[in-house]
């Protein structure tokens, strides 16, 4: 049986910052545990490449960055 591997990329910060700034919420997701909100973010890196950003809201409404990850985010429905 073959394992699978994970490629990790690296992101920059700007990266992440443009893809928030530039790009939009294409999911959201409740918590059952919790009640809180998760967003997926869809946006471009400053090389053009599609990524997600999910993140939730603090309760200092600072955006809290839970992963990034390679994505085609057209294939998701607001």
């Amino acid at each position: 049986m073959r394992k699978k591997r994970w490629k990790t990329t690296t992101f920059l910060c700007f990266d992440i910052e443009n893809a928030i700034l530039t790009g939009e919420i294409v999911e959201r997701q409740k918590d059952i545990e919790t009640s809180e909100w998760k967003y997926l973010v869809g946006g471009k890196t400053l090389d053009e490449e599609d990524i997600i950003i999910a993140g939730k809201l603090s309760a200092t409404d600072k955006l809290v960055i839970i992963t990034v990850y390679r994505e085609d985010f057209e294939d998701y429905e607001n």
